[in-house]
């Protein structure tokens, strides 16, 4: 998921249509309708995204709607997700979105603008913000858009087994600690990732909020996390897993 320069070019979108009534979404030939109600859902998305971040978006909305599985597997190729935020600030939503998994429209639509908000400030997925931060907070603007799938229950039990990510852990441009590193199902990672961003919000709205400017300013994570709740990352986990009646982490996961 990290981004690089030896990476190639993302393909043409010069397939896609633009949505007359609204320019920020395109669309695959035959999915207007599902362009029409991405439009629909994106002033909420976006009042719900300025309002968790604190700030207003730096650089225009890109969204383009695929009415084929082929169409979205062209410009993403991690499977079984059905929207992301690709290189170029440019959010791809699958077409299952229009189809059986409608009702996820509107949160994971959310989510992804979250990603694309963030994306304008600090980079695409730059490393020097772990990933459990990214889903975190894109989660919390959703309200738990993008990580429906596992319930705060499961996410919970899986700590309770010792299976959690250390908030503490740096990523690199070569290493991100996604889901599978941690032992989890991406699911899980998201809730997981939710419920202790909430957390943190939870227990000092304002130093959550100084936290939250430091990184979209670019300063450096753990130094912003520091400043704005006088402790480390680590103690804060140790923390929340303590507040959820859990143990400290079985095992030290290193590279």
């Amino acid at each position: 998921m990290a981004g690089c320069a030896s990476r190639p070019p993302l393909p043409s979108v010069a397939q896609f249509h633009t949505l007359d009534s609204d320019p920020r979404v395109r669309y695959e030939a035959g999915a207007q309708t599902f362009a029409e109600r991405v439009s629909a859902a994106l002033p909420q998305s976006v009042q719900q995204v300025e309002l968790t971040h604190e700030r207003g978006f730096s650089g225009p909305i890109e969204i383009y709607a695929c009415g084929s599985a082929a169409c979205f597997a062209q410009y993403v190729s991690t499977p079984q997700l059905s929207g992301a935020t690709m290189r170029g600030n440019r959010v791809f939503l699958a077409p299952q979105l229009n189809g059986p998994e409608a009702q996820r429209l509107p949160g994971l639509l959310t989510h992804e603008l979250s990603h694309l908000h963030l994306s304008q400030q600090i980079g695409h997925y730059t490393p020097e913000v772990p990933i459990w931060f990214h889903e975190g907070l894109a989660a919390l603007a959703a309200d738990g858009g993008g990580a429906e799938y596992a319930s705060d229950a499961q996410a919970m039990q899986a700590i309770r087994q010792g299976k959690m990510f250390a908030p503490e852990q740096r990523d690199a441009l070569d290493r991100r600690h996604t889901a599978p590193y941690w032992g989890l199902d991406i699911h899980t990672f998201y809730r997981q990732s939710l419920l202790f961003v909430r957390y943190l919000r939870e227990q000092s709205s304002l130093g959550f909020r100084d936290f939250l400017h430091a990184v979209q300013d670019r300063e450096d994570f753990d130094l912003a996390f520091g400043n704005a709740y006088n402790m480390s990352l680590q103690e804060a986990g140790a923390r929340f897993r303590q507040a959820l009646g859990t143990p400290q982490l079985t095992s030290t996961l290193s590279e």
